[in-house]
């Protein structure tokens, strides 16, 4: 990613990429215009789910982007999805249906992360792929995920660069071989799980609360429902500025306020309700006591009202006309209006009738945004738009006040407070889990083989680690590490100084070195396996001996022995003061249950995280061993 895309996405934000196959690098008019045929029947085809959608920044969109620098001209289009994550999935899932429709077009997606499907599917992904190749290996291409390989060391294919293709030979790839760049069927899965559910599911993602607002603003969002995310967003980011004009508002007057039903995303409901505001009270925006049945109306009314105001504050009152664009004066416009029509848009409404009108003027407002982008210099500010709006669509106050008795019941909002058996469920949901039932969970508690967690840290501990993060215990069937005796006994050979001292020195250059390791060598060879043997028969004696040791110290008797477990089943290390005393004698030392006390361990660590997340469950998560939950709340492991 250069420095002006980094730039451009500062803020979330993600980046679309939709190219035709098989094409070349080339910027000819005919080729500009081929793309534009693609982008009105793209955003024409998919009206139906893309205009009723309430974004939380910026709408999807699509517009030509000519060759630079060997990558082709193709179809862009970048959405800042701020702190609605869900926008970005359902982009994914839009580029991957239109990739299912169009099957000669590729498209890659990223965002401020970059590779961020990559990020979604990491439990899945073959080792190889790392953030330093995935560059461009990463496509849609007939609606499912691509992943262009890397050949092994030990094969050559022809079509398979070495190192990171650029985007004019992962076009071609893909084109000739769409059946070996498919990626695994676990990857794809873990990505179509996260979009799962649409369209079905913007449905699901909204929110309809009742707002006591001035009928100026309820007649806007009638008109120009995208408005509410604006507004919203201008009073969540407030500033002591902002609210300067909302000390005596000239715009939308409270004495207009109207009862009016609003739909929300949850995303925008959930930042509306849990900011806390107090209004001035010289803007006449009072509020009934808490105890008030329509308090939340009165309140969320309120908070919508100091947006708007905030977003016409903003803008002169006599701004330019030459902003004012019509739609309807686009070449484009009549025939995106007739391919809406074709695809059931209007759903059998009769021209001119009031619900016709209003998706009319939603079909305008996503078509300026979406295809017929002005320039940034002409396009009109939310504030204009929401002036605009007011100046050349009259409203009746007395008509939208007799609406407030035939209002749609208000959504329950208690997802706003959930349970932790709620979050939990769906944490498990997010990554793919089902909860299990309560019989057979409570029968695992009981059944449960605590063998498992000394079984996968004895795993883990014996792979191999490197600067990039020790690798966790996936496949049984991986081979084990080798383990060289010779070599072993060789070094614990020079360590305990059965041969010659080397010199400490670092100022021998590299002919002594050699000469020394020859020495070595020569010496280990004439002293033969006896004095190898004697040597580990010294180790072992020293081991013993500070064994002996420490077993009366408060470090050897923290751990639990075999010879306690025989005894002593239910007594801990804790009870030993008797031993301590007459032990010293005691020429041997009972070994270490080195299973039963890393068990001990992990289970007093997983214990004292209380649930929550910590290093215990986050290791064990991590290799697959998921701990039942502590029915008896004793952190005391029975032994």
């Amino acid at each position: 990613m250069d420095g002006s895309r980094k730039l451009a996405m500062a803020e979330d934000a993600v980046e679309y990429h939709l190219f035709l196959i098989p094409d070349k690098p080339r910027d000819t008019e005919e080729h500009r215009e081929i793309l534009q045929k693609y982008i009105e029947q793209i955003m024409t085809q998919f009206a139906p789910i893309l205009v009723p959608y309430i974004w939380q920044n910026q709408p999807f969109n699509l517009k030509y982007k000519p060759a630079k620098g060997g990558v082709p001209a193709h179809m862009y289009g970048m959405t800042k999805f701020g702190d609605n994550i869900e926008d970005e999935w359902f982009i994914v899932y839009v580029i991957k249906q239109i990739t299912k429709e169009f099957p000669e077009l590729v498209a890659r997606i990223e965002d401020n992360d970059g590779e961020f499907l990559l990020i979604e599917a990491a439990d899945f992904l073959p080792k190889w792929l790392d953030p330093d190749n995935s560059a461009n290996r990463v496509f849609f291409h007939h609606g499912e995920l691509c992943i262009i390989p890397v050949p092994r060391k030990s094969e050559r294919i022809s079509w398979l660069p070495t190192t990171p293709p650029t985007i004019q030979q992962a076009l071609s790839i893909i084109s000739a071989h769409p059946e070996a760049v498919l990626a695994s069927e676990s990857v794809r899965a873990a990505v179509d799980r996260r979009i799962s559910g649409y369209p079905e599911k913007i449905e699901a993602s909204l929110h309809r609360a009742h707002c006591f607002l001035p009928a100026g603003i309820v007649a806007v969002l009638k008109q120009r429902p995208r408005l509410l995310s604006a507004a919203v967003q201008a009073f969540y980011l407030r500033d002591p500025i902002d609210l300067r004009a909302c000390r005596v508002f000239k715009t939308f007057l409270p004495e207009t306020r109207i009862m009016a039903s609003v739909t929300f995303t949850k995303c925008l409901y959930a930042q509306l309700v849990q900011q806390k505001f107090v209004p001035d009270r010289r803007s006449g925006y009072g509020l009934p006591p808490p105890s008030h049945p329509q308090y939340r109306a009165y309140e969320l009314g309120m908070k919508l009202a100091h947006g708007f105001e905030i977003l016409c504050s903003k803008c002169s009152p006599h701004f330019s006309d030459s902003k004012k664009s019509l739609v309807t004066a686009s070449p484009l416009w009549a025939s995106f209006l007739e391919s809406l029509k074709r695809n059931d848009y209007f759903k059998g409404l009769m021209e001119g009738s009031a619900q016709y009108q209003e998706r009319l003027e939603m079909a305008k407002n996503y078509f300026q945004l979406s295809i017929h982008r002005p320039e940034s210099s002409l396009a009109m500010s939310p504030g204009e738009e929401i002036l605009t709006t007011l100046q050349t669509l009259p409203f009746d106050i007395d008509k939208l006040k007799t609406e407030e008795a035939a209002l749609p019941p208000e959504d329950d909002d208690q997802w706003l407070d959930l349970s932790p058996e709620q979050l939990d469920q769906l944490l498990q949901d997010a990554s793919g889990r089902k909860e299990s039932q309560p019989g057979p969970q409570k029968e695992e508690q009981q059944n449960y083989n605590v063998a498992q967690v000394s079984d996968s840290m004895k795993a883990f501990i014996s792979k191999v680690s490197t600067h990039k993060g020790a690798e966790l215990p996936r496949d049984p069937s991986e081979a084990p590490i080798t383990f060289d005796a010779d070599s072993f006994l060789n070094y614990f050979d020079k360590i305990l100084g059965t041969k010659p001292l080397e010199s400490d020195s670092d100022d021998l250059d590299e002919e002594d070195s050699e000469s020394l390791d020859s020495d070595d060598d020569l010496d280990c060879e004439a002293q033969g396996p006896e004095s190898l043997k004697g040597a580990l028969g010294s180790l072992k004696s020293y081991m013993a001996q500070m064994d002996q040791e420490l077993a009366h110290t408060c470090m050897g008797q923290s751990f639990s022995t075999r010879k306690q477990l025989k005894d002593h089943p239910s007594q801990t290390a804790n009870n030993n003061s008797d031993e301590e005393d007459s032990g010293a004698g005691d020429c041997a030392v009972e070994g270490v249950d080195v299973d039963l006390n890393l068990v001990s361990n992990i289970l007093e660590s997983y214990s004292s995280q209380a649930g929550l997340a910590g290093p215990a469950s986050n290791l064990l998560h991590s290799m697959g061993v998921r701990l039942p939950d502590n029915a008896d709340h004793n952190p005391h492991v029975s032994q």
